[in-house]
């Protein structure tokens, strides 16, 4: 009773969320009791006593699931019996309510099951025994029979072997499989059934069907079959029917298997068929016969195909539904389409019908496309979702497209656009717009599926485009539709010229949404049509010169990437002129801008940034020239950093500018290759200065790539400049984490330990040698703490990568290198002095927050340490248990990692370390499945 009573306080402590330290310490409390032996008796006295508060019984039947599937092993096979009949009473104690209690004792009674070998034979009998004479009790016999299967199949952390799962599910489910549809028929046709339980039935039948215990040949045989579709007419049974429909016809897709059956269900569909059209008022109906017809047709579509004459009503059903108003329905049906397109295209011919239902089907999503006459009667998450549906509508078109071509469906789509504006003019008014973007939206879905040499229908619609109404959202689906078809337009080259007027105008729209739609356009002409695009050059120049400033910066980005793909397909020679051309206005600008004041503007900064990201965006797509470089480049990098160092000199404060900065000098680096090595060291002490006076991670970033971008061969100034870098850098980073918590800086940790990374790997002396390494390994193994998957893996790699040095190899008979001796030395005292922190963390890592993937890393690491240290190891290791925050339920598991580990160092056998650690993990992992979730929860 004590530790019932210890239970109720903490569980009400649990109900105060407000005071937080309780609740997790509460929490916690729980979480280790529900581990301790005591809970089996003690949620028995709080289960079965009428005294026991409604929280307190919930908790009681789950920590009963949760110690079947996890502990069992903490009772001797003697006391097996005694619990059955424990939960089979509080069960009988329970019925009538509430549920949660009734689920979770079924689920022990399930998983308990499994794991009793000699209750097995005779399990599902005396429970039906036991619940099922009595009309009160069959609800929670039919609860236990829903969840059996379910359990058996899905819990996959009830511990037992192969052998033993395959003889308990064949004598829990497949040995009782007749009696239990039997039963269920027996129910579902007794005199006086309530709705409720016809639908715990339908649950229950699911459940074996999904388990494949039950074949559907057996089910067609009772009056269950009958009864689902005839359950279809009743509105408490409905969405319970349409379950087991869905479900009875999946499990016939081996269809000469089913035959039989298939014969039985097909005409059982096809008779529910005109109740789509007496639904057309519910949403939830449609869904219902949507979900089944489509259903059908997936599964049977390969008949559909061959005997369309029998199976046809079932593709017009789900047409039906298609063209049902409610577009959260209509989705439901496009995998059918889609499904039935791809095995469409694998026959040599099929029958009219499916050309014409992918007819009716086009028509259908153009209507679904348009948009309402008043759109600003849609909020901003339905007008975020309706454009969302209509990009899938875009597939679906397409698989129009696969089964019609693409020449019918653009013409089609055409003559909708022709009538549209005939129509509008012969009756003297202006064509609604959604009748025009609508079928554009269509023709830019489908532009995928054209032919880009297609002479017939494309030029058609190119030249009817210009005469289409002015109107924003028309003139934003046109162009975009030239964007869709930029490859057509390569292989056309004579409507560049046309295309580039009408995007360029796109630019002059007051709707915003028109000129994004234009430099998207631009990006992708000349992205296609590069080869066809440099004599545009010098008006795509002057268009920047006199209307780029007016843009939105995202739109003038992509126009420089626009010029960035021309210059990319030009000769090397005049893309070298041209991209110094572009390159050369950026800077001068910038350098204006950025000597315009002492102290810049909100606005003046924000051009700088938007100057250095189209420079970024030029480079990103243009890359390098090669090794190469065109004479008229060689002095290109100079120029650059002079405007770049001023900008950092005078910015560097500003997270945004350096940021930026930094990414430029990245595509820089790539793009002048060794002709920029002259600037480097200068690139590197301005690097390292605005480090230290802002502290923005993105430096450190740029340092560790111009470290990649060097070698043990690089000037000495560059060396001395990675060396001031990295002693510097480390000394900044250390000043971070004593002003700052580690966990709110993971963007410097990270960069600073790719930083670490680069040095290790391109300059070992500098790294190894250098007396700030004993400090970087501390932050490196601090940084195991953060909650950050990018900085554990780059840690965990980087100390790796010390311990399994060359220089700690010890088995070679040749005499290791002067350096060598150096580099072993610097590691073996940092270890020495870390081992205990280090094993301290890794540890708390693979218990707690470390990513799976990381387990083999911390591994090496052990069993290095335990090469190269295997008497200190020993005394490292409880000193970092101590220091590891576990549970009380760890300490086997602990105790165990100790004397594993010990015994493996004191008999030699090494590799033993690993399978301790293995363990130790194994069960972390299971502890931690099983502590993820909060007691009322599991």
């Amino acid at each position: 009773m004590a530790d019932a009573q210890a239970v109720l306080s903490a569980l009400n402590a649990l109900n105060r969320p407000s005071d937080k330290a309780a609740f997790e310490q509460a929490n916690a409390w729980l979480q280790d009791f529900q581990h301790s032996n005591e809970a089996w008796a003690t949620c028995n006295v709080l289960l079965l006593s009428e005294d026991s508060p409604p929280h307190a019984r919930i908790f009681a039947a789950q920590t009963f699931r949760a110690k079947v599937t996890y502990d069992l092993h903490q009772l001797d096979a003697s006391f097996l019996p005694s619990l059955k009949d424990t939960i089979l009473t509080a069960l009988s104690r329970c019925v009538g309510g509430p549920k949660i209690i009734i689920v979770q004792l079924c689920l022990s009674l399930a998983g308990l099951a499994l794991q009793f070998p000699t209750w097995q034979p005779t399990a599902v009998a005396e429970v039906i025994e036991k619940f099922g004479r009595v009309p009160t009790s069959v609800p929670t016999l039919l609860q236990f029979l829903t969840v059996l299967p379910e359990e058996i199949n899905g819990n996959s952390k009830i511990p037992v072997t192969n052998d033993d799962y395959k003889d308990g599910a064949a004598r829990l489910l497949t040995d009782n499989a007749s009696q239990v549809l039997s039963l269920l028929t027996m129910y579902m046709t007794a005199s006086g059934v309530t709705p409720s339980v016809q639908s715990q039935i339908f649950d229950c039948l699911r459940s074996w069907v999904v388990a494949g215990e039950m074949n559907v040949e057996d089910i067609a045989k009772t009056p269950l079959l009958d009864f689902a579709f005839t359950a279809l007419d009743a509105p408490a049974l409905f969405d319970a029917a349409v379950d087991v429909i869905c479900d009875l016809i999946h499990e016939t897709q081996e269809l000469d298997e089913n035959m039989s059956v298939i014969q039985v269900i097909v005409p059982k569909l096809i008779a529910i068929k005109p109740k789509i059209a007496a639904a057309q008022d519910d949403s939830d109906q449609i869904r219902g016969y949507a979900r089944i017809f489509s259903e059908a047709g997936e599964v049977y579509r390969l008949l559909l195909l061959k005997h369309p004459e029998t199976f046809f009503p079932i593709v017009e059903a789900i047409g039906e539904c298609s063209a049902f108003h409610d577009l959260d329905v209509v989705p439901i049906t496009f995998q059918f389409w889609m499904r039935l397109a791809q095995s469409i295209g694998k026959k040599p011919s099929v029958s009219p019908l499916f050309q014409d239902a992918y007819k009716s089907l086009m028509t259908v999503m153009i209507r679904h496309l348009h948009f309402p006459q008043d759109p600003s009667t849609m909020n901003a998450q339905e007008l975020d979702d309706f454009r969302t549906f209509r990009h899938v509508m875009g597939d679906t078109l397409k698989d129009c497209c696969f089964v019609l071509g693409a020449e019918h469906c653009l013409t089609t789509v055409y003559d909708y656009i022709t009538t549209a504006l005939a129509a509008s003019s012969a009756a003297g008014v202006s064509v609604a717009w959604q009748d025009i973007e609508a079928p554009l939206f269509s023709l830019r879905s489908m532009g995928a599926e054209v032919d880009p040499r297609d002479e017939k229908i494309v030029p058609k619609i190119m030249d009817l485009i210009p005469s289409l109404p002015d109107h924003p959202k028309v003139r934003y689906a046109a162009i975009l539709v030239m964007s869709r078809y930029s490859e057509w337009t390569n292989h056309h080259p004579n409507y560049i010229s046309f295309q580039l007027q009408f995007i360029s105008s796109g630019f002059d729209s007051p709707d915003n949404e028109v000129p994004a739609a234009a430099s998207q356009a631009m990006k992708y002409l000349c992205l296609d049509c590069k080869r066809h695009m440099p004599p545009y050059l010098p008006q795509l120049h002057s268009f920047l010169a006199t209307v780029g400033g007016k843009l939105l910066q995202e739109d003038r980005m992509r126009i420089y990437e626009a010029v960035a793909h021309i210059i990319s397909a030009m000769p090397l020679a005049q893309a070298a002129q041209s991209l110094h051309t572009f390159a050369v206005d950026i800077l001068t600008k910038l350098h204006t801008t950025v000597m315009k004041n002492s102290v810049l503007t909100k606005q003046e900064i924000t051009e700088i940034c938007d100057g250095l990201e189209n420079l970024e965006a030029m480079l990103a797509v243009i890359l390098t020239f090669g090794e190469e470089l065109p004479t008229s480049c060689v002095n290109s990098a100079q120029e650059a950093w002079s405007v770049l160092d001023l900008i950092l000199t005078k910015l560097a404060a500003n997270y945004d500018v350096t940021e930026r900065v930094t990414r430029v000098l990245r595509g820089g680096l790539r793009f002048f290759g060794t002709t920029a090595m002259p600037i480097i060291p200068a690139l590197l002490m301005r690097m390292t200065l605005s480090y230290e006076s802002s502290g923005f991670s993105s430096l450190l970033w740029i340092i560790g790539k111009v470290v990649d971008f060097c070698d043990e061969g690089s000037p000495a100034a560059v060396r001395d400049g990675i060396k001031q870098a990295y002693e510097r850098g480390t000394g900044k980073t250390v000043l971070l984490l004593q002003q700052r918590n580690i966990r709110d800086m993971p963007d410097v940790m990270e960069d600073y330990i790719q930083l670490l990374l680069q040095l290790q790997e391109r300059a070992p002396d500098i790294f190894f040698e250098s007396p700030s390494f004993p400090t970087a390994i501390r932050v490196a193994i601090a940084a195991l703490s953060l909650i950050h998957s990018d900085v554990i893996f780059a840690s965990l790699t980087l100390l790796r990568s010390i311990v399994t040095h060359d220089c700690m190899d010890t088995s070679s008979t040749t005499k290791p290198s002067p350096k060598f001796v150096a580099y072993a030395a610097a590691i073996r005292s940092v270890i020495i002095d870390e081992a205990t922190s280090l094993l301290a963390n890794l540890l708390n890592g693979i218990l707690n927050d470390f990513p799976q993937e990381s387990t083999s890393t911390v591994i090496t690491i052990v069993r290095l340490l335990a090469i190269h240290f295997p008497k200190e190891l020993v005394v490292w290791l409880p000193q970092a248990l101590d220091q590891v925050a576990m549970p009380a339920s760890f300490t086997p598991a602990k105790e165990q990692l100790l004397t594993d580990i010990t015994r493996a160092v004191n008999s030699g056998e090494l590799d033993k370390v690993k399978h301790a650690v293995i363990a130790f993990h194994r069960f972390s992992m299971k502890s931690r499945d099983r502590r993820r979730v909060a007691p009322f929860e599991q």
